[in-house]
Parts: structure tokens; sequence; C-alpha cells
């Protein structure tokens, strides 16, 4: 069983994205990094890219291609300060799906692992803890 299938499918993927961008709407640092007026596809296209990774449909492939994930963050400046800024409101949608521990656990590992991936601007911020 995939952690796609064993945390509940698109309905649980598309409740962390959605409560994911509840923080991202009001945050001065992130918002300005999603420049369509309505933060929708963005939510759409990212919940897209976890629910293929996390083993459902490959939807977000067919559509769009290979993810090339830090080709296209490439334009936003992510240094440590956004990236931090992203796990905070990552950390809250994790928790609000109320997850099994193991499934928390790697669901979070993973997506820990992946902010830190996109940083591409250095900077002298102190790093998360």
């Amino acid at each position: 069983m995939t952690l796609f299938e064993a945390v509940g499918g698109e309905p649980t993927f598309r409740r962390l994205v959605d409560k994911f961008y509840e923080g991202v709407a009001e945050d001065p640092l992130l918002r300005p990094m999603y420049p369509e007026e309505d933060l929708g596809p963005a939510a759409d296209r990212f919940a897209l890219f976890l629910i293929q990774y996390w083993g459902g449909p490959s939807t977000y492939s067919d559509n769009r291609g290979h993810p090339r994930l830090r080709m296209r963050h490439a334009p936003f400046r992510v240094d440590a300060e956004a990236r931090d800024a992203w796990l905070r409101h990552m950390r809250v949608a994790v928790d609000s799906l109320e997850l099994p521990t193991p499934y928390e656990a790697e669901l979070w590992d993973y997506l820990e692992r992946a902010a830190h991936f996109m940083v591409n601007t250095m900077d002298t911020a102190e790093p998360a803890h």
C-alpha cells in the first residue's frame, strides 16, 4: 500500500495543500512568490505533484511533464527565511491532518528535505532548527 492510499488518497492531500495555502495567502514573504491573483492554480499543481509523488495518479506529469522543481522555482528568491516560512505553514498543514505517527513522520521528512533542497539563495541567516 502506498502512503497515498494509506492516508486517505486525494482528499487528504487536497486538505493538506488547502491548509498550507491558507497560511501562504497571509504571508508577506511567501505570497509574492505566487504571482497569480488566485492561489487556486498553484494549489492544484502542488496537490497533483504530491499526489503523484506519494503513489497516486500521474496527472501532474501527464499535464506538466517532469516536475523540475528547482527550475520552476529558480525565478524566485528562496533563502533560509523563505524556507523557514514555508516549513512553518507546512507544519501547521501536516499537523491539521492528524495522521498516524509513521505516516506523519514520513511525509514531514520528505517535506523538510524538499524545503532545504529548494533554497537557491545563500545568505547569512541561521539554519532552521
